[in-house]
């Protein structure tokens, strides 16, 4: 056995729907704009865009029903709900038509995002980075097997906040679908076991504030539960 240098961190992981297993967690890929009416809201034209990505750390992860502490740095943190993929397998350059067959399941998670700072990056011509992969940036429910549900292609997608409708959309709607995220995605990086791609989410994104509780839903997947704390 190798001797490290310091002590070894925990290994990211989510639970599994069914089972005391846990899915490890190796990288967390995000799908930006990807519902045509989000784009729009954002100032952009989905019509023009190919998909691009951005990413989280593994450790972002937050389980549902946590308290999510309001992150340092910021005055504007908003919510975007989005489905979310696990791999079972990767590869480069997968075929479309193949692109489900490496899908572990399915899970709700929210892209938490620390919006001033995501601006001022993009006004300056900057990464992204501390506007989105900030501690516990990613709350996400347990993973459903797709050898149980299927694969989602439609159904309704939505945020409450504090009992408010804030987001709705449906999965029917993503710009880019699922196998064809996959693909695209796998023409840059080799995909591998572990991974998670993070959707897209629908309009409607908004600010929260400490004390807030978000409800987040995908049809046959599952429902999300955070506060602010």
């Amino acid at each position: 056995m190798p001797s490290y240098a310091i002590p070894l961190w925990t290994q990211p992981a989510l639970p599994i729907v069914g089972t005391s297993d846990l899915f490890p967690v190796r990288r967390i890929y995000c799908v930006g704009r990807n519902y045509a009416a989000h784009a729009r809201e954002m100032g952009h034209n989905p019509d023009r865009e190919e998909p691009f990505f951005f990413m989280k750390p593994a450790d972002a992860l937050l389980p549902s029903g946590s308290v999510m502490p309001y992150p340092p740095v910021t005055k504007d943190m908003h919510h975007e709900i989005e489905m979310v993929v696990a791999l079972k397998s990767g590869g480069a350059d997968i075929p479309v038509d193949q692109a489900l067959s490496h899908v572990y399941g399915y899970a709700v998670g929210l892209d938490m995002t620390r919006r001033d700072i995501q601006g001022i990056a993009k006004t300056a011509g900057r990464p992204w980075d501390m506007g989105k992969g900030f501690d516990h940036s990613a709350p996400c429910t347990a993973l459903v097997r797709a050898d149980q549900i299927g694969h989602p292609d439609k159904g309704a997608i939505w945020l409450k906040v504090n009992g408010a409708e804030r987001q709705r959309g449906d999965l029917a709607d993503l710009i880019w679908s699922v196998p064809e995220t996959i693909a695209y995605l796998s023409t840059l990086v080799t995909l591998a076991a572990g991974d998670l791609i993070f959707s897209g989410t629908p309009e409607g994104v908004k600010a929260v504030v400490r004390g807030d509780r978000l409800e987040g839903h995908v049809d046959g997947v599952g429902d999300l539960d955070i506060t602010i704390g």
